[in-house]
């Protein structure tokens, strides 16, 4: 059984899809109700539903930076990332910095392997939005994967202040600390996460290699 809360935001989600249909009907092939019903199937997870409403949309309203960041996120779902790349692409051509898109388009990068564009990408956002934890353990993420183990721990050190006791964070901070050879933090780090989050094979793992190392 679907929990009150959810239920009423799924009912609120369908209601508005059968309000979209309705004025699709009224007003066929409307660049804004191909948008907006493409937002909604892609909130009631139906991707390639709303990967047709918003490619039409886009058909019928060229290069709307709006739409071209819903699809995006859509063709991500779709695990199209070289699709969702080329559309934050344009988009930031036609609404430069944009803190949605650079977000995006840096993850996507990072999918891509493309680790320089990923940090160009989201030293932009940590302009545009400063102390945003998410944006700072995605970039430690990719300094880690590109050896610069000091950057990353200074990102997950923000991380940590802006939102304390995340156990992701402590753990890609451990691992990191780990690196450059502070064993003690190492293990104090995954100690708190495996208290946040007990039994995560990742934690249990490096606390037993960490363990080893001290002895």
């Amino acid at each position: 059984m679907i929990p009150k809360n959810d239920r009423l935001v799924v009912e609120t989600d369908q209601n508005s899809y059968a309000a979209r249909n309705k004025a699709d009907v009224f007003e066929p092939n409307d660049a804004f109700t191909l948008k907006s019903r493409g937002d909604v199937k892609s909130m009631l997870d139906d991707y390639q539903g709303a990967f047709e409403n918003l490619d039409n949309a886009n058909v019928l309203e060229l290069n709307d930076a709006f739409t071209l960041r819903s699809r995006a996120v859509v063709k991500t779902k779709l695990d199209d990332y070289q699709g969702t790349f080329e559309d934050l692409d344009k988009a930031n051509v036609i609404e430069p910095n944009n803190a949605f898109t650079l977000k995006n388009r840096g993850n996507v990068k990072r999918m891509l392997d493309d680790y320089q564009g990923t940090l160009q990408d989201l030293d932009k956002v940590d302009v545009l939005e400063p102390n945003d934890a998410f944006t700072l353990r995605n970039r430690a993420d990719v300094k880690r994967k590109l050896d610069d183990y000091q950057g990353a721990l200074e990102d997950l050190d923000k991380a940590n202040v802006l939102e304390p006791n995340n156990a992701f964070t402590l753990r890609n901070r451990a691992d990191v600390k780990r690196k450059l050879d502070d064993i003690q933090g190492t293990l104090e780090d995954l100690d708190k996460a495996d208290v946040l989050e007990p039994n995560h094979a990742f934690t249990l793992r490096n606390r037993g290699k960490c363990q080893k190392d001290v002895r």
